[in-house]
């Protein structure tokens, strides 16, 4: 049996060195490294894949960062957040000197919960952006969500660095993740289902004249050379990544489907554990499986994870310290305070390993050692 990785790019390159190594040297032959041909291409692909405009970043950051900007807002404005999601979505709020609103999140699918949001314009009806996060591959609940962003006169900006590629439909509202809001971030790191061989990102929006004002900020704020109209940033995606990412976005539809045919198994497998609860899928959204994260109620969680561990499973939480209780974010600039639904899943949520190269060996293995484990507990 191969090694057990939490996400296993040795293998899953190994498949397509052939087209990698020709993508490289196109890029060498050619010198396109800064803004080159290659990146004019994966933007096109992309465009084509997500049906909206893109603006390809250093990564998914800068990405996020670039969201806000483009939207003019005052110092002080306040941007509501998910608590339970990864630092980024906060950090650049922060940075730019906004005040973050801390919402809770549903602890079924670890999306923002609208109610929460609804909870969070009633005391702070002044809000001006949304930032619904798609964890672990499962689109938050987009039409609800605008719906109550657009009665309170707020943006919404998607993070879907872990979603690319999964397709939401409700009442109406379809699209790619992505597209539904005024504009949103991901991100290209290497272990993302759509990953480079570096750092990388994009900005994506169904508003050409959004995306526009997005590129001239990611380009030190110039729409033409020497003539800065905004404020900027220099964020690249460089030739060679961009090289690298439309080999790989070719492969994402069938890298999407073997991830989801691994959590099927888990779902079979696990599902009717005591105390064990896999990842719960939402009618409005497909799920595209950047983790596989499940919560266990029953006992000691870090033993479970020793003996995963021990056995040869890597096994992570995602996240074990909510963004309220964080030191930079729980200082006196914003105010923290105790969220139910996100400290519960603190200490419930591990994720098992997931990605494309799987196989039904390592399915079974893993599987029969964490039954083995919780019939004992």
């Amino acid at each position: 049996m191969h090694p057990i990785e939490m996400v296993d790019l040795k293998r899953q390159h190994h498949a397509i060195r052939k087209e990698l190594n020709a993508a490289y040297e196109e890029v060498m032959d050619s010198a396109g490294f800064i803004n080159g041909p290659s990146v004019n291409t994966f933007v096109t692909e992309l465009e084509q894949y997500l049906g909206a405009h893109v603006v390809p970043c250093a990564n998914g950051t800068d990405a996020l960062q670039i969201c806000l900007m483009s939207l003019n807002l005052k110092p002080g404005a306040k941007v509501l957040v998910p608590a339970f999601t990864y630092v980024a979505t906060a950090e650049v709020a922060a940075l730019l000197g906004y005040e973050l609103i801390f919402a809770d999140v549903d602890p079924e699918d670890f999306n923002l919960s609208p109610q929460e949001v609804a909870k969070a314009f009633e005391q702070h009806p002044d809000i001006q952006v949304v930032v619904p996060v798609h964890l672990f591959g499962q689109m938050a609940p987009m039409e609800p969500i605008l719906k109550l962003a657009k009665a309170h006169g707020a943006y919404v900006v998607e993070d879907m660095a872990q979603a690319i590629g999964a397709h939401y439909s409700q009442k109406g509202l379809e699209g790619m993740a992505g597209t539904l809001g005024h504009i949103s971030a991901t991100s290209f790191f290497p272990s993302k289902n759509l990953g480079c061989m570096g750092d990388g990102g994009a900005i994506v929006s169904s508003d050409k004249q959004r995306a526009a004002l997005a590129k001239t900020i990611a380009n030190h704020g110039q729409g033409k050379l020497y003539e800065h109209e905004e404020v900027g940033v220099n964020s690249r995606l460089d030739g060679l990544q961009a090289a690298f990412l439309s080999v790989k976005l070719k492969q994402l539809d069938k890298y999407i489907a073997r991830r989801q045919e691994a959590a099927g198994f888990y779902d079979e497998r696990l599902g009717q554990i005591d105390g064990l609860h896999v990842p719960i899928k939402r009618p409005y959204s497909s799920h595209v499986y950047h983790q596989y994260t499940l919560k266990w109620e029953r006992g000691n969680k870090e033993e479970l994870l020793n003996h995963l561990a021990e056995k040869g499973i890597p096994a992570k939480v995602y996240y074990p310290i909510p963004l309220y209780k964080q030191k930079a974010y729980g200082n006196g600039r914003f105010v923290p305070k105790e969220l139910p639904g996100t400290a519960s899943l603190v200490n419930q949520v591990f994720s098992l390993p997931m990605h494309t190269e799987l196989d039904q060996e390592q399915l079974h293995y893993i599987c029969d050692t964490l039954i083995g484990w919780c019939k004992r507990h």
